[in-house]
């Protein structure tokens, strides 16, 4: 892998454990800065440690907020 390929993160803010899975592998909701950007929402898979991370999804502040939206018309 060269330096284009490799990226960095920072778990910035945790809000906490949506579901605990296999292998100490839990799905979480976080603000995670990615490449030295502003933090984003992320609600991903993290191994234990926190240094590998499953399929994901990227929000912003506006992204999240419409999906509380739909979720509260919803009735969810």
């Amino acid at each position: 892998m060269n330096n284009q390929d490799e990226f960095k993160f920072e778990i910035t803010k945790n809000y906490g454990t949506i579901s605990e899975g296999k292998g100490g592998w839990n799905t979480e909701l976080n603000e995670v800065s990615w490449n030295g950007r502003d933090p984003k929402f992320d609600i991903r898979s993290w191994s234990p440690d926190h240094q590998k991370m499953g399929k994901g999804i990227t929000l912003t502040r506006d992204e999240l907020i419409a999906l509380k939206k739909l979720l509260d018309e919803a009735g969810i």
